[in-house]
């Protein structure tokens, strides 16, 4: 089986920080987005992991060459070069997949199950064209949304206003008929008139052709795309780990927390829930359950739910009050 990383967004919802660097890229409890995604594939052992790529696409090769080649016996890059939704960035994969069987997973989503249990829940399906991880919702005009009969998938809609079913898409999809998916791709490519082409349109039409399509739960996914829930994430996989070893000077760690190489901390309080990219200076501040970027400089501050980009200089100044009775403030 391969595996194919759609990652060539540009991730609005999480800017400033990919103003700069592909939301793949964004940094998280320790290391890049795209990399939690390839430590939790690992285990799946892939014919060939296939990674699409497109905005600031360098900065993402280079890191996960880097980092990841030596972990899979074949990593492979392909160019979306326009963002014309994750139907598109599948079909522009289309001669690197070949026949084989492919597992989807999603460049911004982090799941704390591994891909390997997926894996697992998909055979247990039986002989199916494919299945698709699926959670309950409470707001399913907000996601794909799959309706089934015994088991098997009879409708998907992307992001209904009104919906009989609950059935969320979590952003794992397996599918053994390669060739009806493409089929399908290339059928909704010519037809539609969107300008974005979705996933979820095409497996419509592999369902129209009487293909057999089931689903598997997921219990826990995280959504990398927008700040609150970047943080969230942050949290949960800081929890995960042991954390590593922090030098410092007259400073109180509260763990979890996750430093790079090179940080320095003085005088400060850090954590819980806090990870610190390399090569970034803390002095005389408090920081709790923050995302802080490489090379950044924070003096004098107190932050709390924060996320900062790399090399940035924060400096808080000393403030003087002179306040009367029953006052309230907040800085």
């Amino acid at each position: 089986m391969k595996v194919i990383i759609p990652a060539a967004g540009v991730g609005k919802r999480l800017y400033p920080h990919t103003h700069t660097k592909p939301k793949p890229m964004v940094f998280v409890a320790g290391k890049p987005i795209i990399g939690h995604i390839l430590d939790r594939l690992v285990d799946v052992q892939p014919e060939e992991v296939i990674i699409v790529v497109g905005y600031m696409k360098n900065k993402m090769t280079s890191y996960i060459d880097a980092n990841y080649s030596e972990l899979f016996d074949k990593l492979s890059y392909v160019t979306q070069e326009e963002p014309l939704g994750l139907g598109h960035s599948i079909c522009v994969a289309k001669d690197v997949i070949g026949d084989s069987p492919v597992m989807i997973a999603l460049g911004d989503m982090i799941f704390k199950a591994g891909y390997k249990d997926f894996l697992n829940s998909h055979h247990g399906n039986g002989k199916c064209a494919g299945s698709i991880g699926v959670k309950t919702v409470d707001a399913p005009e907000h996601y794909g949304i799959v309706h089934t009969r015994e088991g098997v998938i009879t409708q998907l809609v992307e992001k209904p206003k009104r919906s009989a079913s609950n059935l969320g898409i979590a952003g794992i999809y397996i599918i053994e008929n390669t060739s009806l998916l493409f089929e399908s791709l290339d059928k909704l490519i010519r037809s539609s008139k969107k300008g974005e082409y979705q996933l979820t349109d095409a497996l419509q039409l592999m369902v129209n052709a009487g293909a057999v399509l089931k689903t598997f739960p997921v219990h826990d996914w995280y959504d990398c795309g927008r700040a609150d829930t970047l943080l969230e994430v942050n949290r949960v996989l800081l929890a995960e780990k042991p954390g590593n070893d922090i030098a410092s000077v007259n400073s109180i760690i509260m763990r979890p927390v996750m430093v790079g190489i090179g940080v320095k901390i003085v005088n400060s309080i850090i954590g819980p829930n806090v990870s610190i990219a390399d090569n970034t200076i803390v002095k005389n501040s408090i920081i709790a359950d923050g995302i802080i970027g490489s090379g950044a400089k924070i003096v004098n501050m107190n932050l709390q739910t924060s996320i900062l980009g790399d090399d940035v200089n924060l400096a808080g100044k000393p403030n003087s009050l002179n306040i009367g009775d029953s006052s309230t403030i907040e800085f």
